[in-house]
């Protein structure tokens, strides 16, 4: 009798030990895969902020050489070479309006909707029933 519940402790120790074991690996298996995941994230980041740069720098680039051919040098060298036969313009052309466009255009657009006259209706309203009805 003896000997059968020493197995059984063996067998009980063997199978925790077992378990621990398992349990252990899965939990290192668990952080070397977060570890690598960590990882392949931090480089597709990087790839893209090294994306991102690039095309920032060729933004600016764009932008500079586009700024160089607006320019009244260059307009100037390009009439003369393609032979367009413009005329610069001259400073008095354009006329510079103070305030602000947006409220400008904004009361140019409804300056009809706040007269007087706005509310009346030049013609009568005729409903199916065939009366007019006059404001």
């Amino acid at each position: 009798m003896n000997k059968s519940d020493t197995h059984a402790f063996v067998n009980q120790l063997l199978v925790y030990t077992l378990v621990m074991i398992c349990l252990s690996g899965s939990v290192g298996l668990g952080t070397v895969w977060m570890r690598h995941q960590i990882s392949v994230t931090a480089n597709s980041t990087r790839q893209m902020q090294a994306r991102i740069a690039e095309a920032e720098r060729s933004l600016a680039e764009t932008t500079i050489q586009v700024a160089a051919e607006e320019s009244l040098e260059a307009l100037t060298r390009r009439n003369a070479e393609w032979k367009l036969g413009l005329l610069p313009t001259v400073e008095t052309q354009v006329g510079r309006m103070a305030g602000s466009p947006e409220r400008r255009l904004a009361a140019l657009r409804n300056r009809e909707a706040f007269t007087d006259r706005a509310g009346l209706v030049a013609a009568p309203v005729v409903f199916p029933s065939g009366s007019p009805v006059r404001r």
